[in-house]
């Protein structure tokens, strides 16, 4: 008995162009670092919350550890950007951010209880070039970078750009030093 064979398209039509939902580039690109954050919390075995409402604060981030000085869970607090902007790989020891003032002033705040960190995720222009994904891994393109604002002085009328350094990729590794970190009293 013969089987016959299927086109060499498969069962499946080969892709062609991809049908992309209509929503909004920014309500995306808000998806996409949030789940890049979902990712690196898991990782990094960190429980995450909401605010509700947003006072400007996007998320709470929690690691428990039994190595912590000041208390056996600490937190801090996660203000999330995304933009296309920026160069996805970009060169240099850091890259420019522009931020609104009155956001500023709230992350530069100090002291504080709670620690607080932008994390940037810069992504392609192209809506179809965020993610990978194949049959051992996905990848989320490119990558988040983090900074402690504490302090930073606003410098402009309306907005003020900061620097945000390129070698602090915001990874579970970076995330569980910042709580260790945290954890010991210090700064982010």
């Amino acid at each position: 008995m013969t089987l016959a064979q299927p086109d060499p398209g498969g069962l499946v039509p080969a892709r062609t162009a991809s049908l992309r939902g209509a929503l909004a580039t920014t309500a995306c690109m808000e998806t996409l670092q949030v789940g890049y954050l979902h990712a690196v919390a898991a990782a990094s075995g960190c429980s995450l919350a909401q605010p509700f409402p947003d006072n400007g604060i996007d998320w709470h981030v929690s690691h428990g550890a039994p190595g912590h000085a000041v208390d056996d869970e600490v937190t801090i607090k996660v203000q999330l950007k995304c933009t296309y902007q920026v160069d996805p790989r970009p060169p240099g020891a850091s890259f420019a951010f522009t931020l609104d003032n009155a956001h500023l002033v709230k992350l530069a705040r100090t002291p504080v209880a709670v620690h607080k960190i932008l994390v940037v995720m810069l992504v392609p222009r192209t809506q179809e070039d965020w993610l990978r994904a194949d049959h051992d891994r996905l990848e989320l393109r490119h990558s988040c970078y983090w900074i402690n604002l504490a302090g930073h002085e606003v410098t402009g009328r309306r907005r003020t750009n900061v620097r945000i350094p390129t070698t602090r990729i915001f990874d579970d590794r970076a995330l569980c030093e910042i709580m260790t970190r945290v954890g010991a009293g210090g700064r982010p």
